[in-house]
């Protein structure tokens, strides 16, 4: 019997397996999908859990119910790719002939000192359960201070505001401005909402050092009763620790069917992948279904054929009734990209892409 596994049930990992059991699983194949936790947490949706406006159960996805799949829940550990096998728990040993690697992303500190010991994070439902005590538990007219501008640290901001009012918040960034990859008119349109919200915005702050209550830069220390990091992802450590050839972010180098070069019975799905455009959900669910195609392909001893990975664009929330979209060239602000984004959300919770 040959032994198909998939690291992570994230938006790549189910994917992949979604897409294997629309079509027909070999007879002399399993599959199995490993996860730390029984079901899919929506990534895209930690901010809200993190501000107290959703609730853990709703940004939950079950795993699919089919006798073709075999479901394994627990932490990897360590991958080796020369003996084909994944080490669970650090203990238990997965024998595969087909791995698909989608573990996702972790926090990236830039070297900065005690940024991994004092701030709070969203890159995994358990740790984005924290950060939401965290901030549960600050007292009125405490200060919040969120590190990094980018989409993460925007939604987390704008969520925070309408679940927190009595809170002072801070969005703190080394650029010049908020959404510094989106066009300036978003960044500008959002930039008025916190200011009319009051939401402070701080540029050009170069980061040294974090201590519990404090962060230190170029020009002093930012009192913080909180601080959130939203400011770099990074490969999971597993996959930090291949030894394989990578880009200069961390993620593995793959040819043109997604597979390891000298390992082509191994796939790379979302954020530990090397591809033309910035890890999202989107595209690890799109990429995701490419694999699959290959790997269907594969089975039945045909030449996979793939198109081009089109992306349809990228929604932010401010809160739950504004919003911003950039799809394609078009820019879209206030309430209709907002409503967009909760009608994504919907078909993420009903395996609708």
């Amino acid at each position: 019997m040959k032994k198909l596994v998939i690291l992570g049930g994230g938006y790549g990992g189910l994917a992949v397996a979604n897409r294997l059991l629309e079509g027909e699983v070999p007879v002399d194949t399993s599959v199995m999908l490993i996860d730390r936790q029984p079901y899919q947490g929506l990534k895209t949706e930690y901010y809200a859990l993190a501000a107290g406006t959703a609730s853990d159960l709703q940004i939950r996805v079950a795993f699919p119910t089919d006798p073709r799949i075999e479901l394994k829940y627990g932490d990897i550990t360590r991958i080796d790719l020369q003996a084909k096998h994944v080490y669970l728990n650090a203990e238990e040993v997965i024998p595969y002939d087909q791995l698909v690697i989608a573990l996702g992303c972790t926090d990236k500190f830039h070297g900065i000192l005690g940024a991994e010991q004092y701030a709070e994070s969203i890159q995994s439902l358990s740790r984005t359960r924290r950060t939401y005590q965290m901030l549960n538990d600050v007292k009125p007219y405490g200060q919040v201070n969120i590190m990094g501008g980018g989409l993460s640290g925007v939604e987390v901001a704008a969520e925070l505001r309408e679940s927190r009012p009595d809170l002072n918040i801070r969005i703190i960034d080394r650029g010049p401005r908020v959404l510094s990859a989106f066009p300036e008119k978003l960044s500008a349109f959002v930039s008025e909402w916190f200011h009319e919200h009051h939401v402070e915005l701080s540029s050009h702050i170069s980061t040294t050092q974090l201590e519990q209550g404090g962060i230190i830069h170029q020009n002093g220390v930012i009192y913080s009763d909180v601080t959130v990091w939203t400011a770099g992802i990074q490969p999971v450590k597993p996959v930090q620790d291949l030894d394989v050839p990578k880009d200069p972010q961390g993620r593995v180098l793959l040819n043109h069917h997604f597979q390891i070069p000298g390992h082509e019975e191994v796939y790379v799905v979302g954020d530990c992948a090397s591809l033309s455009f910035s890890p999202s959900a989107q595209a690890a669910g799109a990429q995701g279904e490419q694999v699959a195609d290959v790997i269907q392909a594969g089975w039945k001893g045909e030449e996979p054929k793939l198109g081009k990975i089109k992306l349809k664009g990228v929604l932010g929330s401010l809160g739950k009734k504004s919003g911003f979209g950039l799809l394609g060239n078009r820019t879209m602000k206030g309430r209709v990209p907002r409503v967009l984004k909760m009608g994504v959300l919907w078909r993420s919770k009903h395996h609708f892409g």
